[in-house]
């Protein structure tokens, strides 16, 4: 087991209070078992989220509606495990729900881990989402969601985009954003 999965069965195991149903969810290796906790009613949040990682996990698409779910929860553990199990699922769905998610102004709180995943996918959505997240980011004088944009300027600096060259000029006047922005146009300029 990776560290990161590892982590996410220790967080999910403390909440369940380590009850048989969190062993048997745990180990088992049946996907259809796992694939009904996603939908049988009266399931705890834990329980659907052990059985979406691990579906995602294995790259079982039945996972994506409750990853793309937990990716835009508001506990960051949720976010984090939904982000590592919707790269490893690979569904062609994926950057699309997490454009959709990190351009949401109205979920922007939640934006962090959809624009992380954004930067990790490497698709087409990506570095257009990235730049519209960012673009509102630095047009709000004070903007709580810093942390968001910072996560941007280093996606588009990591997806070395020539598009996203108008607005890391400009994130590169912003006191927080000003070393990374500067390092990220360095990588999104044309050679």
């Amino acid at each position: 087991m990776d560290p990161e999965s590892r982590a996410v069965t220790e967080r999910l195991r403390q909440e369940a209070g380590a009850t048989p149903e969190f062993e048997r969810l745990r180990s088992t290796q049946d996907l259809d078992a796992l694939a009904r906790v996603l939908t049988e009613p009266e399931r705890p949040l834990w329980a659907r989220e052990m059985a979406a990682v691990r579906l995602g996990n294995a790259r079982d698409a039945r996972a994506f509606e409750t990853l793309v779910l937990l990716l835009n929860h508001r506990e960051p553990d949720r976010c984090a495990a939904a982000a590592g199990a919707l790269a490893r699922l690979g569904d062609p769905r994926t950057a699309r729900a997490a454009a959709a998610l990190a351009t949401n102004e109205l979920r922007v709180a939640y934006a962090l881990h959809p624009v992380r995943l954004l930067t990790a996918l490497r698709a087409p959505e990506s570095a257009p989402a990235l730049i519209t997240t960012l673009e509102r980011r630095l047009a709000k004088p004070h903007d709580p969601y810093w942390r968001v944009a910072l996560a941007c300027v280093e996606g588009l600096g990591s997806l070395g985009d020539p598009r996203a060259a108008h607005v890391l000029k400009a994130a590169c006047a912003h006191p927080r954003l000003m070393a990374a922005a500067a390092g990220a146009l360095e990588r999104v300029r044309p050679a």
